[in-house]
């Protein structure tokens, strides 16, 4: 077993909604292997409200997020990432920046919670959805006996996590 602590970087568009979920999911469910991170290519410039009413009903920390350019965490003095996960399909095809320490990617891609139009009670069904998917992905990649396997091996395991149930439609044609 090895002490080492993972950084991870859950990467979407606006990084106001599902990055931030997943942020604060893992930092809670890692258990202090895992110091997470989220960023967007374009910021909302605030977290959604919506999420940290979700991440508060479950009884995940829901303060201190903001919404921040990915060019934040690729600056020089960043932290060196291991993984880095999209969780939205357009930030999937986007150019990014370079990370420095070739981390293992891959696309876990769930519907945008945040794009939901409809009553208070359909939004909040979508967020409580997404953190769902989103927790599911999360509880695989924890299980995983990380420092035990080849990185062929990892990238493949990660990748297919993004398949599980509710992948967004470029997760599920990926897989």
């Amino acid at each position: 077993m090895t002490d080492k602590t993972y950084n991870v970087l859950f990467l979407c568009t606006g990084n106001s909604a599902r990055s931030v979920l997943a942020e604060s999911i893992l930092n809670k469910e890692g258990g202090g292997r895992f110091k997470t991170y989220s960023a967007g290519s374009q910021p909302k410039g605030e977290v959604n409200p919506h999420a940290l009413k979700e991440l508060d009903a479950l009884g995940y920390p829901s303060t201190g997020y903001s919404s921040k350019s990915w060019d934040v965490l690729a600056e020089a003095g960043s932290p060196e990432m291991d993984f880095i996960f999209t969780v939205c399909d357009s930030a999937a095809g986007e150019a990014c920046p370079i990370w420095i320490g070739h981390p293992t990617t891959a696309h876990w891609g769930v519907e945008d919670p945040a794009a939901v139009v409809g009553t208070e009670v359909e939004i909040q069904r979508a967020f409580a959805q997404a953190a769902r998917f989103l927790k599911d992905r999360i509880s695989a990649f924890i299980d995983l006996p990380i420092p035990s396997i080849d990185r062929l091996a990892l990238e493949q395991h990660v990748r297919q996590i993004g398949s599980l149930e509710g992948a967004s439609v470029k997760s599920a044609k990926a897989a």
